[in-house]
């Protein structure tokens, strides 16, 4: 199984080449594609079974041991990552492929799509398998020059001017990331996580606070936490519907994920949990107050991904074992029902010509199908029971009260009101675009939808009911990852079997 490890960081790479010298050939730079993507869901289903059964599975890169060389490893949270976020990407791509924008003059030519789509997909999988934390820049560097090229596509005036912005912020975290790199391997002389853990404890309270902060700082930018957030409403929403969806879906989520792994690995005990809470907090207010005001879809959507980010930052803040179990839960719930709700607003853009609310109406009678996409995974963010989206609310605001204390219980009744104006903004949707009376957009003349888009989206819908369906069995799984992410041992061991000089 150890053999398998790299595939998910090579196997796209090596697409992307492919599909470069196969530039002028559409039809076989998408099955390259398929293919690549196809393989990698399959190797991440495998690790995650391994993983579950056997512990961490770990691979030494170039044969060079670890702490020397570099380290892949995928726990359980890895490989769980890894599973939805290979399925999330797969269903984008028939989307994008349906939808046929990177070959039309308002897009990308295909040479480019197809490509830089792959080398996104191997900087996603390499930062949830980087066993350090140069390894772990290295897989952001990969998904940012990536989504570099993807947020401009088409190079049209909004998203060059949006994305000047996403480039300018997403440099500024990454050179803090990148002093955080370099002042932890002055402070302990060494990169490897495993390592850090034993060697981090070692150092004084007040160097060791300013790593975990700085670090803290980097990935809540690319994490899109509250007050460093205001970037992504403005950068999202003007890409290319599927470029919109796998961001909204995956890139914040990657930040969500190095701040699980450093928080519980690193730094456990909880430091910073008060100022983690305060944060948690501020970005699901924020988030959902912005989404109420909007009215056009992408909009809004964005609003409601920056205040869900902030349930998931509440369950680190707990640090419990409940807490990190659901925060596992909603991230997993999270990464499936957000890029599903971004591809709908694709569809809705690709039936009427717009997504502004005010041009929007009677998709529900015109396009019945298309109101079911949206209306089940919307009632699935917003919460409504039996829904995963409700089990995982459930799950973070029992660890809060659990928990108790006036930073807990603020947060518990920020979470509610939060779930409850999800609702609002929703049904605000729903009423406006779906239920009134056909505007001007809906009242032009029928455009069938491509069916592999509708397909894709659907497949995504359903995803989203299975974790409602195995909701169980998900939290087992999700408990399981938070009880090793407490322990530690099982990570370091598996990692270092000799133990940690």
């Amino acid at each position: 199984m150890r053999q398998l490890l790299p595939l998910p960081v090579v196997v796209p790479l090596l697409g992307a080449a492919l599909t470069l010298i196969l530039a002028n050939l559409p039809r076989a730079q998408r099955t390259v594609s398929v293919v690549a993507l196809s393989g990698n869901l399959v190797v991440a289903v495998a690790l995650l079974v391994q993983a579950y059964r056997h512990g961490p599975v770990v691979t030494q890169v170039g044969g060079w041991p670890a702490p020397v060389g570099i380290v892949l490893v995928a726990d359980q949270l890895a490989a769980l990552m890894l599973v939805v976020s290979s399925a999330v990407i797969l269903c984008v791509l028939f989307y994008s492929i349906g939808q046929g924008r990177s070959e039309t003059s308002e897009s990308a030519p295909v040479s480019i799509y197809h490509p830089t789509y792959l080398v996104l997909t191997a900087g996603i999988t390499n930062a949830f398998l980087a066993g350090d934390l140069f390894n772990l820049f290295v897989g952001f560097e990969m998904l940012l020059a990536a989504s570099f090229v993807l947020i401009t596509l088409g190079g049209t005036e909004a998203r060059i001017r949006t994305g000047s912005t996403y480039v300018v912020v997403g440099i500024l975290s990454s050179m803090i990331f990148l002093v955080a790199v370099g002042l932890v391997y002055a402070a302990t002389g060494t990169l490897n996580l495993a390592q850090l853990a034993t060697r981090l404890d070692a150092l004084p309270d007040g160097v060791r606070m300013g790593l975990q902060l700085m670090l803290l700082l980097a990935f809540g930018i690319k994490a899109a936490v509250f007050p460093v957030s205001a970037w992504l409403p403005d950068s999202y929403p003007t890409a290319p519907a599927p470029v919109t969806a796998v961001f909204a879906g995956l890139l914040t989520k990657v930040g969500v994920y190095a701040i699980i792994r450093t928080e519980t690995l690193l730094f456990p005990g909880g430091q910073v949990s008060d100022l983690l809470m305060v944060v948690a907090g501020l970005t699901m207010v924020v988030g959902v107050l912005g989404a109420v005001a909007q009215s056009d879809m992408k909009r809004l959507f964005s609003f409601t991904l920056l205040s869900h980010i902030g349930y998931m930052i509440f369950g680190v803040a707990l640090s419990t074992a409940a807490a990190l179990s659901g925060a596992i839960f909603y991230v997993v719930h999270h990464i499936t029902i957000q890029t599903t709700l971004f591809l709908v607003a694709g569809l809705v853009e690709e039936r009427a010509g717009s997504t502004d609310l005010r041009r929007l109406g009677g998709l529900a009678r015109i396009a019945p199908l298309l109101a079911v996409l949206f209306f089940v995974p919307a009632m699935n963010l917003a919460g409504i029971p039996p829904f995963s989206g409700f089990l995982g609310k459930v799950g973070l605001l029992q660890a809060g009260v659990a928990v108790g204390g006036p930073l807990p219980w603020t947060l518990v009744a920020a979470g509610t009101a939060t779930s409850l104006l999800t609702l609002y903004a929703a049904s605000r949707v729903w009423n406006i675009a779906f239920w009134r009376a056909p505007r001007l957009a809906t009242a032009e003349p029928v455009v069938r939808l491509p069916h592999l888009m509708v397909g894709a989206t659907a497949a995504l819908v359903v995803l989203g009911l299975t974790f409602t369906l195995a909701a169980g069995p998900l939290f087992r799984v999700t408990a399981d990852a938070a009880a090793d992410l407490r322990l530690r041992t099982p990570y370091v061991r598996a990692v270092l079997p000799g133990g940690a000089p």
